[in-house]
């Protein structure tokens, strides 16, 4: 049997003035073992997730504390000992406050860092592996589409059962399998930066986004339209005016709420960006509790769809 190999990584960019303009530079790291040019990136910590480890190694290797973007895919490729590598990238912008505070210094991993630009990185890189990735970056910059912002959709963690000790539904708690879940999420939930976290009412939504709004030291906003209440009664105007709202802001948000609100929460998303509909937004919303599913839009042109979409169910738990 095959031995595999998970890793994950980032194409780190940012912009930089120029005297005929901005241009957009890539990080390249020099590694000292391998004598090489590659991408920040490295094998999987015991239970992390794929963008902890992303966020992780590129911390570790560049001294670079930065947030996902789009995800730029997976590559994979055989190790000389037979093993077969397995490696996630996503973009990641750098701003210049993590530039100026980096603590990055030439080690026994990474000897040197080297911003290319954009357009000279493709042959400086050691691998068609990596070629590959940056051209996945490259055609996002060409399309004036770098710049992300994430809508992350989450399904509440796993709950108490209804039942007479909870006459109202909404105030049924986390089980304590689901208050594991709450606090499992923090990591991969914090790996793509969300500035907002909002909620439905029902005790169970705010006890999952508890967690991750005490790491990130943000407040929880309660939206009475990702209720399962507001659902049920048909009152889907306001969900509209929330995603549609969230959309003009730009900024990543995390939208907690129940199964049966997903596929509606996920079908306003693409009709508030011009996304086609599709088997896809289906499959996005079908979460199991403490579930989510990343969306990545365009910041400067919303309405030109969703470019990527990413989901994370969380194990079974009883």
């Amino acid at each position: 049997m095959t031995r595999r190999v998970l890793a994950a990584g980032t194409v780190c960019w940012r912009r930089v003035p120029m005297p005929d303009g901005e241009r957009i530079m890539v990080l390249l790291i020099h590694r000292t073992k391998q004598r090489d040019v590659s991408f920040p990136k490295g094998k999987l910590d015991p239970g992390e997730s794929m963008p902890q480890a992303a966020v992780r190694e590129t911390l570790e290797e560049t001294g670079l504390a930065v947030p996902l973007g789009v995800n730029l895919g997976t590559v994979h490729y055989e190790l000389p000992n037979g093993a077969e590598k397995t490696v996630q990238y996503w973009a990641a912008e750098v701003d210049e406050t993590a530039v100026h505070v980096s603590s990055f210094v030439p080690n026994r991993e990474v000897e040197a860092l080297e911003w290319t630009p954009l357009e000279q990185a493709r042959k400086r890189l050691s691998y068609r592996a990596d070629r590959e990735i940056l051209d996945v970056f490259r055609r996002l910059a060409e399309r004036d589409a770098a710049e992300t912002f994430s809508v992350t959709l989450l399904r509440h963690a796993k709950a108490e059962p209804r039942g007479d000790a909870y006459p109202e539904d909404r105030l049924r708690p986390l089980s304590d399998a689901g208050e594991d879940q709450a606090e499992t999420l923090v990591p991969t939930l914090a790996a793509f930066a969300p500035a907002r976290i909002m909620s439905s009412n029902a005790e169970r939504c705010l006890r999952t986004v508890a967690p991750i709004a005490h790491h990130l030291r943000k407040t929880v906003r309660v939206r009475e339209a990702l209720s399962q209440d507001a659902w049920d009664a048909g009152e889907t105007a306001e969900l509209r005016r929330t995603i549609g709202k969230i959309v003009r802001k730009g900024k990543n948000a995390i939208l907690c709420t129940h199964r049966p609100v997903l596929p509606d929460a996920a079908r306003e998303l693409a009709l508030a960006t011009g996304s086609l509909l599709g088997d896809y937004l289906r499959e996005a919303a079908a979460l199991p509790p403490g579930g989510f599913s990343v969306f990545h839009l365009s910041r400067k042109h919303p309405g030109s769809g969703i470019l990527g979409v990413e989901t994370y169910p969380l194990k079974h738990v009883e």
